[in-house]
């Protein structure tokens, strides 16, 4: 596996051209076109793009932190393509499938201005919603170590692409686990920034209350130098703020963790707990203060999620009717025929189970029963979280309950596909900072997630302590 450093380095370097890296990619991504991962490549611009950087390194200029790396992005994360600059961005749904992105994402900005090249745009759920990336309108991702199973989602695309090794880096989006559950699927590294770390402007909202962009890579390493370029205040996103993202140093202390007691149910697959139990001796061993604390609290996160999130969703999506973007109904007679088949045949089905429970919650004489209720709860989530931080530098766990499972196993049970995000949920209800780091894998060679979360703005101490759990595996 080539890593964001090592490739970066051989292009300054002058062991490879960034044509070279580029074209790599490319050929990569063509040889596991079986896998789904790319909803389209963007060859053109890319190799572009490439031949540029090596003519700036070739004259002595300065070319970023970045310069030459291929990487992925996710298709809900709008960035220009081959056709005049100008690329399609559909979220894998029917209803953007036409859709021209007239701007690229601050991140796109950001990366591409360190020297990064973008290869093309990643298959997902559609409209991020789902935990499978088998709500895709534009078929099902296959997990990178066993094809027969899902990647995870939503980012399941972008975390086959690094687990394939296509790219050194990929986007993803993560809302409710959604970077965190198919890197633990797929055994790569994905990182979860605080909410409001790193601007969201260019991203199809799902809910903009736990919205976030973070990154897989295949070390912590290279996820700190992929967030040093990122992160930071954007005056086109006003959830953003001021951060002075300083690249992971080491700890000045052994830091205190604290093991979330729920996390470690016996609901969880055994293999999974004992690979987590496993991992959470290993720092014990190692010098580290471990203590498993009892967080009541986020038993509720899974139903607050639900219901806060599907509310977001309707919201959000209620812009989605056919007539100011995205596709039209050739059936409509009349408005109201319009808007109702224009949604009917734009929305996957997950889409539209989310808008009703959405809307339903949202409903009067339901509001104040559901959604306000949800959102008490998710307060005093919150409050007890960071009481624990208080305390505790990291809060340690399994990131998903179980390995991936079998492509249309829960396909037909929606509530067996929701409990996938039980562990990821508490993080982004609070806005925390929260990473998968791969484990021992079960005994099938299926891969293990163990999650880390951190304190709000804590990102690059947290992937300081990754880099330390790294050396201990």
């Amino acid at each position: 596996m080539q890593t964001v450093i090592e490739i970066r380095d051989k292009i300054k370097s002058g062991q490879m051209t960034a044509v070279e890296a580029v074209k790599q990619a490319l050929d990569k991504a063509k040889q596991t076109a079986d896998y789904n991962v790319f909803l389209c490549l963007n060859e053109q611009r890319a190799l572009r793009r490439a031949a540029e950087i090596d003519a700036r390194l070739a004259s002595g200029e300065e070319v970023g932190v970045l310069a030459g790396v291929p990487f992925v992005n996710k298709d809900n994360i709008l960035a220009f393509g081959d056709d005049g600059d100008q690329g399609t961005t559909s979220a894998a749904s029917k209803f953007l499938g036409n859709f021209k992105t007239p701007i690229q994402a601050t991140v796109i900005e950001r990366l591409e201005s360190a020297g990064a090249i973008a290869i093309g745009q990643a298959n997902l759920d559609a409209f991020a919603h789902g935990s499978s990336t088998e709500n895709s309108a534009y078929g099902v991702t296959k997990n990178a170590v066993d094809a027969e199973r899902v990647a995870g989602g939503s980012s399941g695309g972008s975390a086959v692409a690094v687990a394939l090794d296509i790219v050194p880096f990929a986007l993803g989006t993560d809302t409710g686990g959604s970077i965190r559950e198919p890197a633990s699927f797929n055994g790569v590294l994905g990182f979860k920034p605080t909410y409001g770390l790193v601007s969201r402007f260019g991203a199809v909202a799902m809910a903009s209350s736990t919205d976030t962009i973070g990154c897989f890579t295949h070390n912590a390493t290279d996820a700190d130098l992929v967030m040093s370029v990122m992160a930071g205040q954007d005056q086109r996103d006003m959830t953003t703020y001021a951060s002075d993202y300083q690249l992971a140093t080491e700890l000045p202390n052994k830091p205190k963790i604290a093991v979330i007691k729920q996390f470690m149910s016996e609901a969880n697959d055994p293999e999974v707990l004992q690979n987590t139990r496993e991992m959470i001796d290993k720092l014990k061993n190692a010098g580290y203060q471990v203590d498993e604390i009892d967080i009541e609290e986020v038993k509720y996160a899974l139903a607050i999620y639900y219901i806060v999130v599907s509310a977001e969703v309707s919201s959000n999506l209620a812009r989605y009717d056919g007539v100011r973007y995205g596709v039209r109904s050739a059936q409509a007679t009349d408005l109201a025929s319009m808007y109702a088949n224009s949604r009917a045949e734009g929305f996957e089905i997950e889409n539209k189970r989310r808008i009703m429970i959405g809307s339903f919650v949202l409903s009067s004489g339901y509001f104040d029963a559901y959604y306000l209720k949800a959102q008490k709860v998710r307060t005093l989530l919150m409050q007890r979280l960071n009481q624990v931080l208080a305390d505790y530098d990291f809060l340690v766990g399994p990131t998903v309950p179980m390995p991936a499972f079998k492509i249309g196993e829960n396909v037909a049970d929606p509530m067996k596909m929701y409990l996938a995000d039980v562990l990821t949920t508490p993080a982004n209800l609070a806005g925390l900072p929260a990473v998968s780091v791969p484990i021992a894998p079960t005994t099938d060679g299926l891969p293990v997630g163990f999650q880390v979360i951190a304190k709000q703005d804590a990102d690059a101490q947290l992937l300081a302590f990754v880099k330390q759990i790294e050396e201990l595996k």
